[in-house]
C-alpha cells in the first residue's frame, strides 16, 4: 500500500489496528482512494490528493456538508478532512446499499429502469436548489457554499481545461480551440442557464442504490452550473462514447425519474444539449486509445467516425 495512505491513517486513527486494504485501489496523477478495513470490521474509505493540492478535497468536504443538511439525497458521512496537510486527505464512511452499476448488471430490463428513475430523481432532488450564480466550489458547508462566481460558459470552459490535464491520448488535440470557440458563440445561451448544484460525476460507480434510494458519492468535481449539464453527465457517463448503443429504456427512465421530482426537464433541455454533445465527444476523444480499443470496428475506422462526428456536432451550435 502506498505510504502515503498508511501514513494519514496512522495520523486518523492512531489507536485502530488496520486488518488491510481492499484491492481495488484507485491512484491517479491527481487524487488517490483505498477502501481499507479495520481490525473491528469497520470500512472507511481514505481519499488523498496525490499531487498535493487539498483545494479539491476542501471543495469536495464542503459540497458533502452542504448536501447532508439542505437536500434530501444521501452522502457519505465524513469521519476525518485535513485538506492543509502535508499530505491532504478525506476520510468517508461507506453509503448504504450497493453500487448502482451492480445493481444495473444483476437486473432485468425493469430492474434497470428502477434504477435509473431512482436516479433521476435523486438528480432533480439535487437541482432544486439554486444559486445566485455560476461557478466552483471553493469552500463553506451545511449553512452555505463558497463560489468563486463566473459566468456558465467560463466555468464549463475551465472544464475543457480540467479534460485536457487528463487526456490520455492527444490525437484529436487541434479540436479543442473549436470547441472552446463554439461554447463562446453560444455564451447567451449557456449564461442563461439557472444556477444549480451539479454533481458532475454521477456514473453508476459513484451512485449507490438503497431501499429505492440513490445516494451520490466522489463530489470533487461539484460545482454550481447548468441543471442541463448535470442530468446530461449521466448520458455521457453511462451510455458509451463512442459510436453509442444507448439503452433507450434506461434514458427515458432516467427523464421520468427526473420528472417525478422536477415536474419536468430543466428548462432550456434541448437547446443547451447539443452543446453538451460537443463536449461529450471532445471528452471521448481525449481517451481515443482506451476507448477506440473497446470498439467493434478498427481504430482507423473510429477515428474517421470520429473526426466527422465532431465536425457536425461543432457545425451545428455554430
Amino acid at each position: 500500500m502506498d505510504e502515503r495512505f498508511t501514513s494519514v491513517l496512522d495520523d486518523v486513527f492512531p489507536d485502530r489496528d488496520v486488518a488491510g486494504f481492499a484491492d481495488d485501489e484507485r491512484l491517479n496523477d491527481r487524487n488517490g482512494t483505498v477502501p481499507v478495513e479495520f481490525a473491528d470490521g469497520e470500512r472507511v474509505f481514505c481519499k488523498i490528493a496525490v499531487d498535493g493540492d487539498g483545494s479539491r478535497l476542501a471543495a469536495e468536504h464542503a459540497a458533502i456538508r452542504y448536501v447532508e443538511v439542505n437536500c434530501d439525497v444521501p452522502v457519505p458521512t465524513v469521519l476525518a478532512c485535513d485538506a492543509d496537510a502535508a499530505v491532504p486527505y478525506l476520510v468517508t464512511a461507506p453509503l448504504s446499499g450497493r453500487p448502482l452499476s451492480h445493481v444495473k448488471w444483476d437486473a432485468d430490463r425493469s430492474g434497470e429502469a428502477s434504477a435509473m428513475r431512482a436516479l433521476g430523481r435523486t438528480l432533480a432532488e439535487l437541482h432544486a436548489t439554486r444559486f445566485e450564480s455560476h461557478g466552483e466550489i471553493t469552500g463553506g458547508g451545511s449553512d452555505g457554499l463558497d463560489v468563486d462566481s463566473a459566468t456558465w460558459t467560463d466555468v464549463l470552459v475551465g472544464q475543457i481545461d480540467v479534460i485536457e490535464e487528463m487526456a490520455q491520448s492527444d490525437r484529436f488535440d487541434r479540436y479543442v480551440d473549436d470547441v472552446v470557440a463554439a461554447l463562446e458563440a453560444n455564451r447567451d445561451v449557456l449564461d442563461a442557464a439557472p444556477a444549480t448544484l451539479v454533481h458532475n460525476d454521477p456514473h453508476s460507480s459513484n451512485a449507490y442504490y438503497h431501499e429505492g434510494r440513490v445516494g451520490l458519492l466522489d463530489w470533487e468535481f461539484a460545482h454550481v452550473g447548468d441543471p442541463v449539464r448535470g442530468l446530461h453527465r449521466v448520458r455521457e457517463q453511462e451510455f458509451g462514447l463512442f459510436r453509442p448503443d444507448e439503452p433507450d429504456h434506461q434514458l427515458q427512465a432516467l427523464h421520468e425519474g427526473y420528472r417525478e421530482r422536477a415536474g419536468s426537464l430543466p428548462d432550456g433541455f434541448d437547446e443547451r444539449v447539443p452543446v453538451y454533445e460537443v463536449v461529450r465527444l471532445l471528452g471521448a476523444a481525449a481517451f481515443f486509445d482506451a476507448k477506440a480499443e473497446a470498439a467493434a470496428e478498427s481504430r482507423d475506422d473510429v477515428a474517421d467516425w470520429l473526426d466527422a462526428e465532431m465536425g457536425r456536432r461543432i457545425d451545428a451550435i455554430r
